[in-house]
C-alpha cells in the first residue's frame, strides 16, 4: 500500500508544479494589461474561403469546350454580405470555335466577379478581341452578364480593321457587335 500513496502523492505534486509554472509564464507575458486576442486575429468575412494559384478550367456546351478561363490567382470570399470572386492578379478568357481555334478573348490585369448580381468588373489594362476581329481597350469594364451587355464609364478605344474609335462612356450587346460610345473624341470618318 505504501508505493501507491507514494505515487499519489508524487502525482499530486507534479499537477501542482504544472500549474504553478503555467501560471508563472501567464503572469510573466502580461505585463499587467491582457491582451486582447480577438480584436487581433482576422475576421473570417476578412479572409477567402478558397484560394487558387495557377488555374487554367474550360466549359463546355453540349460537350464540346467553348471558353477557357486561366488567372495565376483566384480568391472566394463568401463568407461576406455580397460573395465575391477576386482575381487580383489578372484573368484571361477564350472562346473557341467548333475546331477549337480562339475565336474572341477578354484580358484583363485584375478582376472581380460580383455572385449576387452576376457582375463581372475588369480592371488595369483591358482587352477584348470580339468575334469580328475587333478589339476594344480601356481601363475598367463592366460585363453585366444577368442583362448580357458590357459597359463603362472610363475612356474607351475600339480598334476596327479601316479605323479607330475613341470616346469615353461605352455599352454593348454580350458578343460586343453592337455598341454605342456615350462621348465619342477624335476623328469620326463618314461613309
Amino acid at each position: 500500500m505504501k508505493p501507491s500513496y507514494s505515487i499519489k502523492r508524487l502525482f499530486g505534486v507534479a499537477v501542482v508544479f504544472q500549474l504553478a509554472v503555467i501560471l508563472f509564464l501567464l503572469s510573466s507575458c502580461s505585463n499587467g494589461a491582457t491582451p486582447d486576442v480577438a480584436s487581433k486575429t482576422p475576421q473570417r468575412n476578412t479572409l477567402p474561403r478558397l484560394t487558387s494559384k495557377n488555374v487554367t478550367t474550360t466549359i463546355s456546351d453540349s460537350g464540346v469546350t467553348r471558353f477557357r478561363i486561366t488567372t495565376p490567382e483566384w480568391l472566394v470570399f463568401d463568407s461576406t454580405a455580397h460573395p465575391y470572386w477576386t482575381f487580383p492578379k489578372g484573368i484571361l478568357f477564350e472562346r473557341f470555335n467548333l475546331k477549337y481555334r480562339i475565336e474572341a478573348r477578354m484580358k484583363s490585369d485584375q478582376a472581380i466577379y460580383y455572385q449576387s448580381k452576376s457582375l463581372w468588373e475588369f480592371n488595369g489594362n483591358v482587352h477584348v478581341k470580339n468575334l469580328q476581329g475587333e478589339l476594344f481597350e480601356t481601363t475598367q469594364l463592366f460585363w453585366d452578364n444577368a442583362n448580357n451587355k458590357f459597359y463603362s464609364d472610363k475612356r474607351i478605344k475600339i480598334v476596327q480593321k479601316t479605323r479607330i474609335i475613341t470616346g469615353v462612356g461605352f455599352e454593348s450587346n454580350s458578343s460586343l457587335t453592337r455598341y454605342i460610345i456615350k462621348n465619342p473624341q477624335g476623328v469620326i470618318p463618314v461613309e
